[in-house]
């Protein structure tokens, strides 16, 4: 291995370990993980903060000489040829004609190559990969992350394992499909399908991409982070509404602005929301108890349909420490939201990353958005890698003689 500008950190018993070998859970916290819980020993990779804070001279030389020395990567170059990240911000001030008493920033991820946030992480696995000569990487999907890191390994030259459950639909895997990756269907659920990921890792030696396993997948997401802060003019929002199903996002956000504050570039953590549908609430409903209790999920946002999120506990100690918060809404106000965010934006995101927006509404009804305040909507995918899900609410008028007259009566 070629790095040493980092190290990692057990979040559950602060034990330290090299970057000079691949590392994914702790080895002492994980040894007695079981599907009951979500598992333990999940790594934070860590840097010399000091160093870095003594090496900048402003916010002017931010991108060149700080983004760069806080990723897990030798050099820059590294990175896939397609285009990720650098994702539009755009500000909503009025919705269904009425002017807004505060603001609202759209951060639309369907930009990335793939449509998807997942990209982020792929990106970062495939760089590292690529410099420690890896090899194959392998990941578990329900079709956003394989079809991520098919897209960034086909870019890249690589070769990628994608392991589904049999059950996943041919329109969440003809991106793998078509960007050329190995697809392993198996008769067995997506927690199957990651355990399966992990023994082949083991046992070929394959590079894991799995979230909440691999540590860098969280350097990934934390990128979106840095470009808020930039585009936002060096400035923190009040609070950033994130979709939630393992809790990666989250702890992605979390980590990028904690980067921020330790090399003293900002002064506050915004406000981060966590958002699940009510439907699958592993997360929020276990943030305050002792034992945790898995419920079945079943919601429309299949995307953040996760019943043992696997990066539960760093994601509530990044909560409990930043005062963070979280809500859960109904599959009913996730669809309105989508529809609300087309109709008065443009913008069609797929049913997870409407989750979000359908939290920050069920923030403004409520009246928890106080008076000129910023808030970020993160849209972490795009609607048309769910369509299915948005067909009930679809109706096209019948078709009619191609006369003026019976246009007037469609319009009328």
């Amino acid at each position: 291995m070629s790095s040493s500008k980092f190290i990692y950190k057990c979040t559950d018993c602060d034990r330290e370990y090299s970057s000079s070998e691949v590392k994914y859970l702790c080895p002492a916290c994980s040894i007695g993980n079981n599907t009951s819980a979500p598992p333990k020993g999940v790594l934070k990779t860590l840097y010399d903060y000091d160093l870095i804070r003594q090496s900048l001279s402003g916010l002017s030389d931010l991108q060149k000489n700080c983004f760069c020395k806080l990723m897990p990567l030798e050099d820059m170059r590294s990175l896939p040829p397609l285009r990720i990240g650098n994702t539009p911000l755009y500000t909503v001030s009025n919705l269904n004609g009425k002017k807004l008493p505060f603001s609202i920033h759209l951060k639309d991820e369907s930009q990335n190559p793939s449509w998807s946030y997942k990209d982020r992480a792929s990106a970062i696995v495939s760089a590292f990969a690529e410099e420690n000569n890896l090899g194959t990487i392998v990941a578990a999907s329900t079709g956003n992350a394989g079809s991520s890191m098919a897209a960034i390994c086909a870019s890249q030259g690589q070769k990628a394992v994608i392991i589904v459950p049999e059950a996943v639909r041919l329109t969440r895997l003809t991106q793998i499909i078509m960007c050329g990756a190995t697809v392993v269907p198996i008769t067995g659920t997506y927690d199957e399908a990651f355990d399966l990921s992990v023994k082949a890792t083991e046992e070929f030696g394959w590079y894991n991409r799995n979230t909440a396993f691999n540590p860098l997948t969280i350097e990934g997401k934390k990128t979106a982070s840095f470009e808020l802060f930039e585009q936002l003019n060096f400035q923190i929002p009040d609070r950033i509404f994130v979709p939630a199903g393992d809790g990666v996002i989250a702890s992605g956000l979390y980590k990028g602005f904690e980067d921020l504050l330790k090399v003293n570039l900002i002064e506050k953590m915004p406000v981060i929301v966590i958002v699940q549908s009510n439907k699958s609430d592993n997360l929020v409903r276990n943030l305050d108890l002792n034992t945790f209790l898995i419920r079945s999920s079943s919601t429309i946002a299949d995307s953040i349909s996760v019943d043992r999120p696997r990066n539960f506990y760093m994601t509530r100690q990044y909560i409990r420490k930043y005062n963070g918060e979280a809500i859960t809404v109904s599959d009913e106000d996730i669809m309105r939201a989508a529809k609300t965010l087309a109709v008065n934006t443009g913008l069609f995101a797929e049913p997870a990353a409407a989750a979000a927006f359908a939290g920050l509404l069920s923030y403004s009804e409520s009246e928890r958005l106080t008076h000129g305040s910023s808030n970020v909507v993160l849209l972490t995918g795009s609607g048309l890698k769910d369509l299915r899900s948005v067909t009930s609410a679809i109706k096209t008028p019948a078709a009619v003689d191609p006369a003026i007259e019976n246009l007037k009566k469609l319009l009328q």
